[in-house]
């Protein structure tokens, strides 16, 4: 490959500095940056391409298949999967997994109705117009969790069409949880046998299960599917995540390849083969009871962001085992864009992930106080 043009190096300089200017003040979004994976640098050399079905042989063997294995193993048992009715893949992220959930509903009930609440992630939204499912959407409680009364009269009203539930394992802004078993315990008041239960786990999934956190939602709770993003609580300079799905549903899904010699079962086909290997080597550096300590230490900082902020008067707070800090909407263009805030539905939020810690809060504590303290104390929030 040849070198770079020097006005083009002088570019790359300068991005590559402002990036990491730039990444000292995110808390609005839910990305941990306290991984170092350098020990994995040289395979950044290596095209790997995991394509096809991980667990079975391909003749593409420039992969990282078996490190993908042992992290769906790892995830399986975390997630409670049935022993031998699982199946799942590494992919780009929460989206996709969304996306092939709601995917093998559809080949499970072709005339099933999809229901989410208006707090779901966009990527719902869009999964279900590109496969062009029926669905509808469920209002929410003051705290973001779904309304389960709505829910219900929605469900009874369409009772002679299967079920499709999205549950919402963390929301995006408040990251409130929805609770499974009084979806299943609807269904069973309906009397309705064909239903398929997906749980949106992007953020809060790993944690809450480690955690053992109430409401459950793995597969012995009924889930039928879980999504988990991998670059979120755990961490990985690429986006990616993962799906885990009963394996009765996936054998729906998928057609042999002579190409590759394996079944194509996989959404995007070529996958990413390097995320693999970063999440295996968190795992391996981790294991679970550094992942729970993890954890701990992310809500005991929403806690004290909690805190901080109701000392200075600003009516903050979070649903419960929560690293989601909500409080009124931020104002100031350049407090927004400083630290990165996430604004919606008249609320901000920062988020407590692995790398944000006491001192950072206190800093976004003291900018608040310089520029938008009077904007804040007259605003009202009740969660």
């Amino acid at each position: 490959m040849n070198t770079l043009h020097p006005a083009d190096r002088d570019r790359l300089s300068t991005y590559i500095s402002n990036t990491f200017d730039r990444a000292q003040n995110f808390i609005g979004y839910p990305i941990a940056q306290d991984f170092d994976y350098a020990p994995l640098y040289p395979l950044l050399k290596l095209p790997l391409n995991n394509i096809g079905d991980p667990l079975l042989p391909s003749t593409y063997d420039l992969s990282s298949r078996e490190m993908e294995k042992e992290v769906l193993t790892f995830f399986a048992d975390i997630f409670r999967a049935p022993e031998d009715n699982w199946w799942g893949y590494i992919n780009n992220g929460g989206s996709e997994g969304n996306l092939y959930a709601l995917y093998a509903a559809r080949e499970l009930y072709a005339n099933g109705v999809v229901y989410y609440s208006d707090a779901t992630h966009y990527s719902v939204q869009k999964n279900i117009k590109l496969l062009n499912m029926e669905s509808i959407q469920i209002r929410t409680q003051a705290h973001g969790e779904i309304d389960y009364d709505d829910l219900r009269k929605m469900i009874d009203f369409n009772r002679h069409k299967p079920v499709v539930m999205v549950a919402n394992i963390g929301t995006t802004m408040t990251e409130a949880k929805d609770d499974i078993s009084l979806f299943r315990q609807i269904m069973q008041e309906l009397r309705i046998d064909n239903y398929y239960i997906h749980c949106d786990a992007a953020l809060a999934g790993v944690y809450s299960m480690l955690l053992e956190l109430k409401p459950g939602f793995d597969f012995t709770y009924g889930a039928d599917s879980i999504s988990i993003s991998g670059h979120k609580f755990i961490g990985s300079p690429l986006p990616c995540g993962i799906v885990l799905i009963k394996k009765n549903h996936k054998d729906r899904i998928g057609r042999q390849v002579a190409y590759i010699g394996t079944i194509d079962t996989t959404i995007s086909g070529s996958r990413n083969g390097h995320t693999p290997v970063f999440l295996w080597y968190a795992i391996k550096c981790m294991g679970s009871d550094g992942f729970r300590d993890r954890a701990i230490a992310c809500l005991a900082n929403a806690e004290y962001a909690v805190k901080r902020f109701q000392e200075i008067g600003i009516q903050a707070w979070r649903n419960n085992h929560a690293i989601t800090v909500v409080f009124p909407a931020l104002k100031h263009a350049a407090l927004l864009e400083k630290w990165q805030i996430a604004t919606g539905g008249g609320v901000s939020h920062i988020i407590c992930m692995p790398g944000v810690h006491k001192e950072k809060i206190d800093e976004f504590v003291a900018d608040i106080l310089t520029l938008e303290a009077n904007t804040l104390l007259e605003a009202e929030l009740v969660p």
